[in-house]
């Protein structure tokens, strides 16, 4: 085997293995970036879920003090 071919052959194995790095660095990049949309689109999902359960709270504490307050003897 020549030493241009060797030259050739590892030129070719270093630009492959380069490739493949790049291809796993973006693959990388990708996922972190889908994380990211996602933890972005349930922040509002959340606050509003958190929102809706305390105004339930609060509409239920009503409903008790208006219930409370019919049934209690009247002084």
């Amino acid at each position: 085997m020549s030493n241009g071919t060797s030259n050739d052959l590892s030129g070719a194995i270093t630009n492959l293995m380069d490739t493949l790095g790049k291809l796993g660095q973006q693959q990388v990049e990708m996922l972190n970036s889908g994380i990211k949309t996602a933890s972005q689109m349930i922040e509002p999902l959340a606050k509003t879920a958190t929102d809706l359960a305390g105004n339930l709270v609060n509409t239920a504490n009503q409903v008790l003090q208006s219930v409370s307050a019919a049934v209690a003897p009247k002084k």
